[in-house]
């Protein structure tokens, strides 16, 4: 294996995870494309030396190429092209509708986070009582969810 094949394999993939990460539909793209790439690479590093073309009766199986990672990069490459267009089609989608390719946040999952927080308040006043919740979420915290259960002695009275 070639260092430098390594250090491309690296590199692909640091930047394409960077890109992935990214808000931007159009930087996503471009990260999966190049862990597309850097996928490919390694793959085709993993196949090892090159060799005679593995044709009955012409080499002996210690000559010939393994066949087997030249199949998954091109089976790699298929899928990094379909996704990439993929992609590609929720990018034009999002730059129609809204003006711009930025991933938004979704004001359901911030319902269902906010409504998460609140019942793991609650279910900490009712297993620990007002006065362990405020040790476990905050004086602040238990006092509301205890005002949310409907009951029990607020947190500031009963010290």
């Amino acid at each position: 294996m070639s260092v430098a094949l390594l250090t491309a394999i690296g590199g692909l993939v640091a930047v394409g995870t960077y890109l992935v990460t990214a808000r931007s539909l159009s930087r996503i793209v471009l990260g999966f494309s190049m862990l597309g790439h850097a996928t490919v690479l390694g793959l085709l590093v993993a196949g090892g030396r090159a060799g005679d073309a593995p044709l009955a009766d012409t080499t002996t199986p210690d000559e010939s190429a393994n066949p087997l990672p030249q199949a998954l990069a091109l089976t790699a490459i298929v899928i990094s092209f379909g996704l990439t267009l993929f992609l590609l089609g929720l990018a034009r989608r999002q730059r129609v509708l809204s003006g711009d390719d930025l991933v938004e946040d979704d004001l359901e999952d911030r319902r269902v986070a906010r409504a998460v927080e609140d019942e793991d308040r609650v279910d900490a006043v009712e297993t620990l009582g007002a006065v362990g919740a405020a040790d476990a979420v905050g004086a602040v915290g238990a006092a509301d969810a205890v005002d949310a259960v409907g009951g029990g002695p607020r947190v500031e009275d009963a010290t």
